[in-house]
């Protein structure tokens, strides 16, 4: 299988939608506790306005989506370059282990070098043992503890 991974496009919305909805169901955002349908589509609207500063890549295998990276460039008060986020990172079950999630976080990387980022970072669930078993090979843990508050 060759994976391809490439900027998001309008007429991916469907496979992307439903790349979209697994990854959230992955994280207890689904049925009851879904995403409102409005942050969906404000998310997907982000990705093609070029004064946002997130960004959306697929990989596709066979005119297939198999997973999605959402990432975003930001400033930095302990760095003079911009920093990348890399926030959503989802692989389709059927493709797990085939190199896709490697392939994205490796394209994030190369985004990210293009816009002059000093750091690529990024967050999971701790008992996301299968991920992490693939970031430990990609990236160092930073030994911090994410604090949160909805607002």
């Amino acid at each position: 299988m060759t994976v391809t991974v490439r900027s998001v496009a309008h007429a991916d919305h469907d496979a992307w939608l439903s790349l979209w909805d697994g990854y959230n169901a992955l994280y207890g955002r689904a049925g009851a506790t879904a995403l409102p349908a409005e942050v969906t589509a404000m998310s997907w609207s982000r990705f093609f306005d070029a004064y946002e500063p997130v960004h959306a890549l697929v990989a596709e295998a066979d005119g297939e989506l198999l997973g999605l990276a959402h990432y975003l460039f930001h400033r930095s008060t302990i760095r003079i370059e911009p920093s990348c986020y890399l926030q959503d990172l989802f692989t389709a079950p059927a493709a797990r282990g085939r190199g896709v999630g490697r392939a994205l976080v490796e394209a994030v990387y190369d985004r990210a070098r293009a816009a002059g980022c000093s750091r690529v970072y990024w967050q999971t669930h701790e008992g996301n043992a299968t991920a992490m078993a693939l970031y430990d090979k990609l990236a160092e843990r930073s030994g911090f503890v994410v604090y949160r508050r909805d607002m």
